[in-house]
């Protein structure tokens, strides 16, 4: 096998001798397992596992081994998924006005601290075109209006899977994407909310905040769904704030939050640290990677 690091993602119903079962199987294949997390929820009796494994040494093909797990996970009710290390996903970057979100994206890209190959931004406005020439990456603008949505969207799609792009970061991309569109791209969708969610949703959040007089600020990264601002919550972070913080003062803290939060949300999805289950996203820490 030519990828040496190797992870398996696993959701099933909670049992006795499931971390047996499974690190046997990875034994008897010849796996030495670097790393592995489990989570047990007990109120739906429902276990979560991620295990990292070298494959450096085997001779077991990926259709083989793939095969194989899937006569352990079938009586077992897994709902599971691998990754190969090696190859690096593809991403493209939708955005409107705002810039600190791209900016920072592309500068940890470029630094190797995001392991994925940015193919593209998309944009409905022209305004960022010189972050993404400073940066080589092609930038397509597509405007959009209520009555050419559906064909922009078609474009948009078209592009994206041309590229063969694997993760749509909406890094203030300020329009509500159809559900066709999310149900295409479904868990491969990552929007940075400018706000500690559920609260201060829409336009003006902090103006909103302000208006609160709230003592918190921060920001949500979630999955996209149709359901508006309520897809799975992967990343979250705030900050303290003061009577004396303005409207200008909070967006200005409310951005950097913003960076970090969406980061550290692309990131955990590159790395495979995600189970959806339902609403919820279970997200394992790094584990020395």
């Amino acid at each position: 096998m030519k990828s040496q690091i190797v992870t398996f993602l696993i959701k099933c119903p909670d049992q006795k001798g499931l971390v047996a079962k499974i690190t046997s199987f990875f034994y008897e294949k010849g796996f030495n397992i670097i790393s592995c997390q489990q989570y047990v929820n007990a109120i739906e009796d429902t276990y979560f596992m991620r295990v990292r494994l070298n494959a450096e040494g085997t001779e077991i093909s990926k259709n083989t081994l793939e095969n194989s797990f899937l006569e352990l996970a079938k009586p077992l009710q897994f709902d599971w998924s691998v990754n190969y290390g090696g190859t690096k996903q593809n991403v493209a970057i939708m955005v409107s006005h705002t810039s600190h979100n791209l900016y920072d994206l592309l500068e940890r890209s470029k630094e190797g601290r995001l392991d994925c190959t940015i193919k593209m931004i998309i944009s409905n406005h022209d305004k960022l075109r010189n972050i993404a020439e400073m940066f080589e990456i092609p930038f397509h603008y597509l405007p959009v209006t209520k009555e050419t949505k559906l064909q922009q969207e078609a474009e948009v799609i078209a592009l994206l899977d041309a590229n063969e792009v694997d993760l749509v970061i909406m890094a203030r991309y300020m329009q509500i994407l159809s559900a066709d569109f999310i149900n295409h791209y479904p868990k491969r969708i990552i929007n940075i909310h400018h706000s500690f969610l559920p609260a201060f949703q829409g336009a003006n959040p902090y103006k909103k905040a302000y208006e609160r007089g709230v003592k918190l600020i921060g920001a949500t990264a979630h999955y996209a769904t149709v359901d508006l601002d309520e897809g799975p919550i992967i990343e979250q972070d705030v900050k303290p704030v003061t009577h004396e913080s303005t409207p200008t003062t909070l967006k200005i803290i409310g951005a950097d939050i913003e960076k970090l939060v969406l980061a550290r949300a692309v990131k955990c999805h590159l790395n495979h640290q995600i189970i959806v289950s339902g609403n919820r996203a279970i997200v394992f820490p790094e584990a020395g990677e």
